[in-house]
């Protein structure tokens, strides 16, 4: 939906608010055409049903008043006497339209100093509810997110299990663009678990409707993504094409309904990126990571047939991960300092860092296969920036075609050998946005842009920057939570510092508190 498009829907609306309600305006002391002026009609309305004037604001929030329309449906009809449990879901199975009725045949005595206290428990129990789901999602969408950290592309500097809290307004919250979906949902919901060949399957269905989708924004941020923070981002390749056995069924996700991925964002708009032996450079010069990152890698090590012990290594996580060759060599994944470690042991005569060497053809983005390009040796290549041009020819269009054709859409053509961008050959680009290079921590088991490519900026979810929950499933007991990571910060330097205790001194002293001001007042 383009921007005119959402303006002729907003006009549309304010006329079938205006023809909907104009009489009951009138019978509550109003005039006609206040009811045809926007956002002074939604203020008056307001002011009609004896509800907070700010109720306005999230009339113009996507999703939030998709929960708020149905709420002042209900709440005009009762404004004029209209209570029974018949009025209430006629209007909400008809989306409103059951107001026409009352404003045309049957409009009730206007009540002017209603109760606005539900008459019945059920009653109350729902008005709670729906407030309480607005006040979350309203968090959800433009503050802050939970997040699960699922697999182990960045290990260790995040775990499996992790559970953060991610800022949506560090980089700045972006509003939906999918208008209508079930709020604090991502792209499924599961039904009900039904039985199928003895085992009890749960079916998945789409949260949202592909249309109408709203025009992409977003708000200022506090900062721009720096080199080396990790992101959350929705996957630009989610297309859920690999699911079905037929090849032309694909479906094609709205931006903010594709998958989120977790990564570190090892390249910024502007940079020129290689990897040189699994090693990232920046600008010529190798990439500085913080220090509580922990880049891992595969290493073969060779042993005198000897068993080694996981005690080998700090952290024993990785120990069921190993995997055994023949005459006591092994495959680990291991990061520089576990690796330093375990050369130590006497029982281990050698270690070799697996590497894909140099001109070794991988699958790899842009998947060209005259590049010889592979996850360790890389580039180098330019990360897109907005309002930069580049220089356009047919070897280095395979790296920003999806760039230019999907993500800034352009009509992209080639033809005898010449690029036609809209019908007209050129020979250089300029961007619309910025784009990122997201990399997992374990380099060599995470599914990152060497594989699918370049970010843009709209996907861009937000910023994990706190671990309020850290679940081991592998261990037994109290041992499952990873206390040490319980309450820490993502970011910063050093050790990580858990601020449980502070918390639950915190959240004691406030009940303390509250406690003694009931007693005292009592």
């Amino acid at each position: 939906m383009t921007i005119l498009q959402l303006f002729y829907f907003f006009i549309a609306v304010q006329i079938i608010h205006f023809l909907g309600t104009y009489k009951l305006y009138i019978k509550a002391g109003r005039q006609a055409w206040e009811a045809a002026i926007p956002i002074y009609n939604a203020v008056v309305l307001m002011h009609i049903i004896n509800r907070p004037k700010w109720w306005v604001i999230l009339l113009f929030i996507p999703i939030i008043n998709l929960l708020m329309f149905p709420v002042l449906w209900v709440e005009t009809i009762r404004s004029f006497g209209h209570r029974s449990n018949k009025d209430t879901w006629l209007v909400l199975f008809t989306l409103g339209l059951y107001i026409f009725y009352f404003n045309y045949f049957e409009v009730g005595d206007y009540i002017a100093e209603r109760s606005l206290k539900p008459r019945t428990n059920a009653g109350e129990w729902i008005s709670s509810i729906v407030f309480a789901i607005v006040a979350a999602t309203m968090v959800h969408t433009y503050f802050m997110q939970p997040y699960t950290i699922p697999t182990s592309s960045l290990e260790k500097s995040l775990l499996i299990g992790d559970f953060l809290f991610v800022s949506k307004f560090h980089y700045g919250a972006r509003t939906p663009m999918t208008a209508v979906a079930i709020p604090m949902v991502h792209d499924t919901f599961p039904a009900i678990p039904v039985p199928f060949l003895g085992f009890h399957i749960t079916p998945q269905f789409r949260s949202y409707l592909k249309k109408p989708q709203l025009p992409y924004f977003r708000f200022p941020g506090m900062q721009s993504i720096q080199r080396n923070d990790i992101v959350v981002f929705n996957w630009p390749a989610d297309t859920v094409e690999q699911f079905f056995v037929t090849p032309d069924r694909v479906i094609r996700k709205p931006i903010d309904k594709k998958s989120n991925y977790v990564k570190r964002c090892v390249g910024i708009a502007g940079d020129t990126l290689s990897i040189v032996d699994g090693i990232v450079y920046i600008n010529s010069k190798k990439s500085i990571l913080p220090d509580r990152a922990k880049i891992q890698y595969d290493y073969t090590v060779y042993t005198d047939n000897q068993q080694i012990s996981t005690n080998s290594i700090e952290n024993r996580y990785h120990a069921r991960e190993w995997g055994r060759y023949q005459n006591g060599n092994y495959r680990m994944n291991l990061d520089d300092e576990n690796a330093e470690l375990l050369a130590k042991n006497p029982m281990v005569k050698k270690m070799e860092r697996e590497v894909i060497p140099v001109g070794l053809h991988e699958d790899v983005f842009p998947h060209q296969d005259s590049l010889k390009w592979n996850r360790d040796n890389y580039g180098p290549f330019y990360i897109p920036e907005k309002g930069k041009t580049i220089a356009l020819s047919i070897d280095n269009l395979p790296l920003y075609n999806k760039i230019i054709g999907e993500y800034e859409k352009n009509d992209l053509k080639v033809e005898n050998g010449k690029i036609f961008i809209n019908g007209v050959e050129t020979t250089s680009y300029t961007f619309k946005q910025n784009y990122y290079w997201m990399m997992g921590d374990n380099r060599d088991h995470s599914e990152d842009s060497r594989y699918w490519g370049f970010v843009p900026f709209d996907h861009i979810v937000g910023k994990p920057v706190f671990i309020w929950m850290s679940w081991d499933s592998n261990a037994k007991g109290l041992e499952k939570v990873r206390w040490n990571r319980v309450f820490t910060t993502v970011g910063g330097n050093g050790k990580r510092i858990s601020y449980l205790a502070y918390f639950i001194g915190a959240l004691a002293l406030w009940f303390g508190i509250d406690f003694y001001r009931k007693r005292k007042k009592n």
